[in-house]
C-alpha cells in the first residue's frame, strides 16, 4: 500500500508538473536529503536525544506523582488542579519564556518535551492504581500486607497494561514536544532543519525531515510495544484481547 501510495504520489507530481516548492516528488525528496545526508543524521541524532531524554523525565517524574494522587483524596484534590494547569498553557507560548528563564540550551525543549507528555502518563497510571478491584486489596490487608508492599505487589502490577498504554501515548506526543521546542529555539534537530529548509524555499530536505519525524515515532512506538511483549507478556495479550 505504501508503494502505491509513492508511486501515485510520484507520478501526480510529473503529471500535473507541480512546482518542487509545493509539493516535491518522493524521488526529489529522497535525493536531496541523501546529498546532505551527514548533516539530516545529526539532526535527527539531537532530536532523538531530546525525545529520550523528555520521555525516560516523564516516566520518573510521572510514577511517582500517580503514586501520591492515588494516595489520598486531599492529596489528588490539590495535585490535579496543578498538573491540568500545566497542560491548559500552549507550550508553544511557554517555550520563549522558558529560553528566558533556563537559557538558549536544550534544557527549555527538555522541559517543553516533559510537560508534553507526562499527562496522558501520569493520568494512565492513577487510572491503572484505582481501578485495582477491592477484593484484591482487602486480601492484601487480610496477610497484613504494608502501604509499600500493597503498592508492589497489588497496585502496580495491575496497572502495568495502563501504564504502557500512557507510554505508548507519551512516547509519540514527546516527539512533538521535541518538535515543538525545536520550532521556537534550536541550533540542531529535524525541527530546526524544517525551519531553515522552508526558508530557504529548500522544500525536498523540509519534507525528508519531516517523513523522518514519522518514522522516528513508529519506531518509538513500536520499541514500547517490545518491551512490553518481552518484559510483560501477560499485559500485551490483555490488550490485545480488549481491543479484539
Amino acid at each position: 500500500m505504501l508503494v502505491v501510495l509513492i508511486g501515485v504520489w510520484e507520478g501526480a507530481v510529473d503529471l500535473f508538473r507541480i512546482p518542487v516548492y509545493l509539493l516535491p516528488a518522493p524521488s526529489a525528496i529522497w535525493s536531496d536529503s541523501v546529498a546532505i545526508a551527514g548533516t539530516v543524521a545529526g539532526h535527527t541524532a539531537a532530536t532523538l536525544h531530546t525525545v529520550l531524554v523528555g520521555f525516560v523525565v516523564s516516566f520518573a517524574i510521572s510514577l511517582p506523582l500517580a503514586v501520591l494522587l492515588t494516595s489520598s483524596p486531599y492529596v489528588s484534590n490539590a495535585l490535579y488542579p496543578l498538573i491540568v494547569l500545566t497542560q491548559s498553557i500552549p507550550k508553544i507560548a511557554l517555550a520563549p519564556i522558558l529560553i528566558v528563564i533556563l537559557g538558549a540550551n536544550e534544557l527549555p525543549r527538555i522541559v517543553i518535551t516533559f510537560l508534553v507528555a507526562f499527562f496522558p502518563l501520569v493520568i494512565a497510571i492513577a487510572t491503572g492504581m484505582l481501578t485495582v478491584p477491592p477484593e484484591l486489596i482487602e486480601l492484601g490487608r487480610s496477610y497484613k500486607a504494608s502501604r509499600l508492599q500493597e503498592l508492589y505487589r497489588i497496585r502496580l502490577p495491575y496497572a502495568v497494561p495502563f501504564i504502557f498504554g500512557g507510554l505508548k501515548v507519551a512516547i509519540a506526543l514527546a516527539v512533538v514536544g521535541a518538535v515543538v521546542a525545536e520550532f521556537v529555539n534550536a541550533d540542531k534537530g529535524l525541527g530546526y532543519l524544517i525551519i531553515t529548509a522552508t526558508a530557504f524555499f529548500q522544500v525536498p530536505v523540509a519534507f525528508g525531515a519531516l517523513i523522518l519525524l514519522s518514522v522516528m515515532g513508529i519506531v518509538l512506538f513500536q520499541a514500547v510495544v517490545i518491551i512490553e511483549r518481552v518484559f510483560f507478556p501477560w499485559s500485551a495479550v490483555n490488550q490485545e484481547a480488549v481491543i479484539v
